[in-house]
């Protein structure tokens, strides 16, 4: 997770707090165990000022030691949850997208855009044999994710030239590392609704997804649901993600809208795969 400008820049960057934040943003997926010197290292901060943070993140628990190593500690993962939990698009969506995982048998996810990549809100169901990368609050690059295209197709220009910056660098064999040809591909999701992730992120994972935009039409969110790409059939597939898509809109938009731990009976259905 990159590491917030607040935290580099004035008034804020020489404040302890903006501190310990640059040392915590240091733990990513890929490092999560690292030593004070790689923190040094990778924060530029002096190495008193960082072992005299570190020590002090210890006892808030937000980091834990072994050893010489250090990673976040269960503070840190109370407090996440305790945000999630909260998070008023997951509580209003999940019942919707319990009901696509039984109506679909696929994995779902629920995701938002964060600068270049996704971050996953909810994923429901299995691993798809243990392939699947994803985890809750995990990130993916938005450009070769079913979910992320499905935002990025209807972003405005600046979110959109953001993520592109980034690069499209080849994931797999099957990745759009053109962006022309992505360009073209976000619009061909404009125009359907839905967007495909053929392989894109990682081989033998396939993905459907659908955004979810605000009143005003701005994308907030995506759902998709993914599986080994021989049981991703757009015809039974679509219909069910679409009712879900629709189902969670009006519940987060739609005048009168129930409250979300009580969605109406007519919502949390789906219609007869192909009728929809």
């Amino acid at each position: 997770m990159p590491t917030p400008a607040a935290a580099t820049a004035p008034p804020l960057e020489s404040s302890m707090l903006a501190r310990a934040a640059r040392i915590l943003y240091a733990f990513t997926t890929t490092t999560p165990e690292l030593s004070m010197s790689d923190v040094v290292r990778r924060t530029g901060l002096p190495r008193s000022s960082v072992h005299r943070i570190m020590d002090q993140l210890v006892q808030l628990r937000a980091l834990e030691r072994t050893g010489s190593r250090y990673r976040l500690g269960l503070g840190l993962l109370e407090l996440g949850a305790l945000a999630v939990h909260q998070n008023r698009l997951r509580e209003t969506a999940l019942p919707h997208l319990r009901a696509l995982h039984t109506a679909t048998g696929a994995m779902v996810h629920l995701a938002v855009l964060d600068g270049h990549e996704i971050v996953y809100l909810e994923k429901i169901g299995g691993s798809a044999g243990g392939r699947a990368p994803s985890r809750l609050g995990g990130r993916q690059p938005a450009y070769c994710t079913g979910a992320g295209k499905a935002i990025l197709a209807f972003a405005d220009a600046d979110r959109l030239a953001e993520a592109l910056a980034a690069g499209l660098p080849a994931r797999t064999p099957f990745t759009i590392t053109d962006e022309r040809v992505l360009r073209r591909e976000l619009a061909r999701i404009r125009e359907h609704g839905v967007a495909f992730d053929r392989e894109e992120g990682y081989r033998g994972i396939a993905c459907i997804a659908a955004p979810l935009r605000d009143a005003g039409g701005a994308p907030v969110a995506a759902i998709s649901i993914s599986g080994p790409p021989a049981k991703m059939d757009p015809q039974r597939l679509v219909p069910p993600l679409l009712t879900t898509s629709r189902a969670v809109w009006r519940a987060l938009f739609a005048p009168g809208r129930r409250r979300a731990d009580a969605p109406p009976a007519a919502e949390s259905g789906f219609p007869v795969i192909g009728k929809g």
